[in-house]
């Protein structure tokens, strides 16, 4: 094999199969990037075998070859070679990496010990622009938990009906769930997407409103097509959760407020609460104003907001960065907030209820 790269293309298709490559694993394959050159097109390949990356570039394949190489090794030498032409040769039981001056020499492993990519049906599918999904990511991930000891809420769940794609996530404190419009009707699917997955494919994504992700359902796994990269990921197993009866429409009160006037004050407020400090923002809902209180060692802080306010005065309590969170995730000048009561969970919601964040309150003194 005998293949000679511009860097840039070969550091950008090194940088998102790196994405799949097992940091520590038993076995050293798993560690290796493939590399297989014909045709004038180089096919990038890391499988970690719960997420799989392939992506293509061109390059100047003078022999065609295929050799696995040690992934991270491979690609810092290739960030630190000049901005040149680089070629990459096999010889013997090593590859010289050349570049200008600079001339490297590797071990690498058979291509036989690789483990493919799973073959996925593709009979079962749904099209939807990068712009848009790099978005939906980024309005749920956050809501997702961090703990894995239930596996169900470290996903996200992806449920077409019809020409619609929902997306929920949950952490046991709040729920954020996005509803999108799709271009053609589809059958109904329900999976659940790992939360680590949807974040590497989203930083993979362009984010152009005219490039288009194809997303692949299969029994156990999920692919997602775009531009010349394909990310292939297992889906998590168990039946989500029933979160309809904690949707209710019933509301005491409801407060439209600006946007920005409210996320500005409650990032303000966390300024007296250090990181270990679990202080809640306390909420006084009554005469069109909000009223913003939080009281830590470090100091008191209070803010009013002017707010529409429908319904009953009320005194409710959450923990800041929650609410934080899922303002950042929505574009609407104005929010609404739907209140029962100080114990019962809020919404913050639009009428197509298009986007839903449910966020439970914290006791307060």
């Amino acid at each position: 094999m005998k293949v000679a790269f511009i860097k840039t293309d070969l550091l950008n298709g090194l940088n998102i199969v790196s994405k799949a490559v097992a940091s520590r694993s038993t076995s050293s394959i798993l560690e290796c990037v493939l590399i297989d050159a014909k045709d004038q097109e180089v096919t990038l390949t890391a499988n970690d075998t719960t997420l799989g990356i392939e992506t293509k570039l061109m390059a100047h394949v003078i022999e065609p070859g295929q050799i696995a190489i040690e992934a991270r090794l491979f690609t810092e030498i290739i960030r630190k070679l000049p901005n040149s032409q680089i070629v990459l040769e096999l010889n013997d039981s090593q590859v010289n990496i050349t570049c200008e001056n600079a001339n490297f020499k590797i071990p690498y492993v058979s291509p036989e010990e690789f483990t493919s990519l799973p073959e996925i049906d593709k009979e079962n599918y749904i099209k939807v622009s990068q712009f848009t999904l790099k978005e939906v990511i980024r309005q749920t991930i956050f809501a997702l938990s961090i703990n894995d000891t239930n596996p169900l809420m470290t996903g996200e769940l992806f449920e077409v009906f019809e020409d619609q794609l929902k997306i929920i996530a949950l952490d046991g404190h709040r729920i954020a769930i996005r509803t999108i419009m799709l271009g053609e009707t589809y059958p109904y699917q329900k999976v659940i997407v790992p939360g680590k997955i949807l974040n590497e494919v989203s930083k993979i994504l362009t984010g152009e409103h005219e490039r288009y992700v194809t997303i692949y359902f299969s029994q156990n796994h999920i692919c997602f097509e775009f531009d010349e990269t394909v990310v292939v990921s297992r889906l998590i197993e168990g039946e989500y959760f029933r979160i309809e009866q904690m949707l209710s429409a019933d509301y005491i009160t409801s407060i439209e407020a600006n946007k920005q006037d409210l996320l500005s004050a409650i990032e303000r407020s966390t300024l007296l609460v250090k990181e270990s400090d679990k202080k809640p923002l306390i909420f006084t809902i009554q005469d069109q104003k909000m009223n913003l209180l939080m009281n830590s060692s470090r100091g008191t802080m209070q803010e009013d907001i002017e707010v529409v306010q429908l319904g009953d005065d009320i005194q409710i309590a959450f923990n800041p960065r929650f609410l934080i969170e899922a303002l950042k995730a929505i574009d609407d000048e104005r929010i609404t907030i739907y209140t029962i009561n100080s114990k019962a969970p809020c919404f913050i919601k639009d009428k197509d209820e298009n986007y839903i964040y449910l966020i439970l309150p914290v006791n307060f003194n």
